[in-house]
């Protein structure tokens, strides 16, 4: 579980990390509001709600998964997020190419993989 919660915490300084590149940016574009139709300001904003769009969901699904998967499976599920989420901001950024579409593959794998260990553990828990 250990690795869960540095992949949470990583995530989060990753979200306070492009929320204050969307600031920056703001400022040097002087644009107070919206995107102003500047595609790099559009890309920032984007990587930063992309990232606030997926990661509570994911890391709400991994954490009840580690009730019933074990160590080696959340870590690893927590890991590849995190590396899917750092791929998927640089892409969008600019600054990793095919990151965007690496860490929206990888999002997505997480999300499904986990979303249906899920679905299995619910059909074999008993309720008394």
């Amino acid at each position: 579980m250990p690795v869960f919660f540095v992949c949470a915490g990583l995530l989060g300084l990753l979200a306070a990390a492009l929320t204050v590149n969307v600031g920056i940016m703001r400022g040097r574009k002087k644009i107070n509001l919206g995107d102003g139709g500047d595609p790099e300001m559009i890309a920032a904003i984007r990587a930063h709600a992309n990232l606030i769009e997926f990661a509570p969901l994911c890391l709400l699904l991994i954490y009840m998964a580690s009730d019933f998967y074990g160590f080696w499976t959340t870590a690893a599920l927590s890991a590849l997020f995190l590396l899917a989420r750092v791929l998927h901001a640089g892409g969008m950024l600019g600054v990793i190419p095919q990151g965007r579409f690496l860490g929206a593959t990888g999002t997505t794998l997480v999300l499904s993989v986990t979303s249906i260990m899920l679905v299995i553990t619910g059909f074999n828990l008993r309720q008394y």
